[in-house]
């Protein structure tokens, strides 16, 4: 487990290194080629999209951004249940390396992406080797008893949160770093402003691929890799409603619906503090911070302390019910406090539902189709990652901020009802 942990604690951080700096990137990518090529034609129906809800550039800004998020989404969601499906038929080990491996390309196209269009296939490379977490968590099945399985996976969650706090604040620190200014010449290279934190996203991942090769043991039995089915990349909606498990379908969409909700509210929570508090970037830095490390406790601790007298399915319904009232305290927060309220108990459902919506899923599958089931799972998160960011920030601006909090809440209270109606599984 502490070597799965590693694994993905690393992967997260070189993952998220490129959160902050998404506006940014806008405005170098429009400083060097303006109106022209792909970045032109983008960047224009963005600006249509803008200019139609009657919005100024700033909007133009939340969408590009959105835009560029979906793309790695899109991959993630074609290619995550292929990668774990490879993972059940060849092992654990061997597609961690080779996924790691394709996304240190990817960093490496980032950092040479002096160009809009390369930094675009960067994003690309990256989303279709993005396998690696939903391996790394099929990995944690295949050591793990089914009694201790939901548990297990509150360290999964644990790992997910800690990188994800690390890796944007990495991010913004590396971004002040500009190696043009100490190396002008490396401009004919396709080094730019944010190659170092591009550099340190592929150092991480460099990190990562001999991590794995030298502590990583094979976690798949010969038995579970022989009944498994051959892999082949297909039509990721066809491999979801192609599941024969009528648990696994329903668990799924519970956690695609409340996935839903949270993106949404990930989206545009920092518009909002910056709208309704005058919150500066550095203050919604703290924000983010808080509830990264909110989760980080939620699942690595307390959690697995809950699991010990509670069953999964009612954790799962609570965690959804308390999620829905963090949504409503943040949208209609009138106080900094009632935000920080809001968004602590948002954190405390989140803690709940993640770690046991993945345990679930994997006591509901056998044990040779894990890689599969769980390459699945990841994918409907990449799916609500892909165009949720631009239909949140569509409802934010078209209609009150409120709103948008008052639909995801709505989303997660439906969540919740599907919830408390999944059997309990066997152990």
């Amino acid at each position: 487990m502490g070597v799965i942990f590693l694994t993905l604690f690393i992967d997260l951080i070189g993952f998220s290194i490129i959160f902050p700096l998404l506006p940014d990137l806008l405005t170098h990518y429009l400083q060097i080629e303006g109106h022209s090529g792909i970045f032109g034609w983008l960047l224009a129906q963005v600006d249509i999209a803008a200019h139609w809800l009657g919005h100024d550039t700033n909007f133009t800004a939340v969408l590009f951004g959105g835009v560029i998020s979906s793309f790695y989404s899109i991959l993630q969601f074609i290619f995550a249940p292929f990668w774990g499906s490879v993972s059940d038929r060849r092992g654990r080990r061997g597609v961690l390396l080779l996924t790691v491996a394709g996304t240190a390309l990817g960093y490496a196209l980032w950092v040479l992406s002096g160009s809009f269009w390369l930094f675009l296939v960067s994003r690309i490379v990256c989303g279709a080797f993005s396998g690696n977490l939903s391996v790394a968590t099929a990995a944690v099945a295949d050591i793990t008893t089914r009694e201790e399985r939901s548990r297990a996976m509150g360290l999964v969650g644990a790992a997910f949160g800690l990188g994800l706090v690390t890796g944007p604040l990495i991010g913004a620190f590396s971004a002040q770093i500009n190696l043009l200014k100490y190396f002008p010449s490396l401009a004919s290279w396709g080094i730019n402003p944010f190659s170092t934190p591009a550099l340190l996203s592929l150092v991480f991942c460099i990190v990562n691929f001999f991590w794995i090769r030298a502590r990583f043991s094979e976690t798949l039995s010969d038995s579970s890799r022989a009944a498994a089915l051959e892999p082949r990349v297909r039509n990721p909606i066809s491999a979801i409603l192609g599941l024969s498990n009528p648990a696994v379908r329903s668990a799924n969409l519970v956690v695609f619906i409340y996935s839903v909700a949270f993106v949404g509210m990930e989206a545009t929570l920092t518009f909002l503090a910056a709208e309704r508090f005058g919150y500066t970037a550095r203050q919604n830095g703290y924000l983010l911070g808080f509830l990264g490390l909110c989760a980080v406790v939620m699942q690595g601790y307390i959690v697995r302390r809950v699991l010990k007298s509670t069953g999964e399915v009612r954790i799962l319904g609570v965690g959804l019910l308390i999620s829905a009232i963090g949504l409503l305290g943040i949208g209609y927060a009138s106080s900094p406090g009632l935000l920080y309220a809001g968004l602590a108990c948002l954190a405390a459902g989140s803690g709940l539902v993640n770690p046991v919506a993945t345990g679930l899923i994997s006591l509901y599958a056998s044990a040779d189709e894990q890689g599969r089931v769980l390459g699945i799972y990841r994918s409907l998160g990449a799916l609500a990652r892909a165009g949720t960011p631009v239909c949140a920030g569509l409802l934010y601006w078209a209609f009150h901020s409120s709103s948008t909090y008052l639909v995801a809440a709505v989303l997660a209270i439906v969540a919740a009802a599907l919830g408390f109606a999944l059997p309990r599984p066997q152990k």
